[in-house]
């Protein structure tokens, strides 16, 4: 049987590999493999297969419907006229606002991302080979012990 667990790379998972040593198991039957971390940069344009959750334009959206508007009212007492100046508002809003996204994403959000680290650290997959009759002291090892997650194949 192969039992299947998932640790933050911590003094946890030291803990619980000499623990299952300590039941019986082997050092050839455990294998742990530390998963290397994603690149956590935001990409700015999403594709039409993927999307992140991060939009440029919505504040540019927003500011472009609030300077349409004030545009057309001021538009008026100008000499363009109001749709032209409704225009202008809404195109400046709208720049103005992907501008400000931009500013916020490429530099604001990475700088909190240096400062406070990475967020998630590299995880480790400990593999471990056993009998089905400890199987049940190994779950409760590595319960004990932090695991994320704990999976197992007969």
């Amino acid at each position: 049987m192969q039992v299947f667990a998932a640790f933050d790379h911590c003094t946890y998972l030291e803990l619980a590999i000499s623990k299952i040593e300590q039941e019986g198991i082997h050092k050839e039957r455990i294998l742990a493999v530390p998963l290397k971390s994603n690149d956590d940069s935001v990409k700015l344009m999403d594709s039409i297969h993927h999307s992140d959750g991060i939009s440029l334009f919505d504040t540019g959206a927003a500011l472009a419907t609030a300077f349409a508007v004030i545009g057309v009212s001021i538009g008026f007492k100008l000499a363009w006229g109001p749709v032209y100046w409704g225009l202008i508002g809404a195109g400046s809003g709208l720049l103005l606002g992907f501008a400000i996204n931009l500013f916020y994403y490429t530099v604001i959000k990475k700088r909190k991302l240096k400062i406070g680290g990475s967020a998630k650290k590299t995880e480790v997959v400990l593999v471990i080979e056993c009998r089905e009759e400890v199987f049940s002291r190994v779950e409760k090892i590595l319960k004990e012990h932090y695991a994320l997650g704990i999976g197992y194949i007969k």
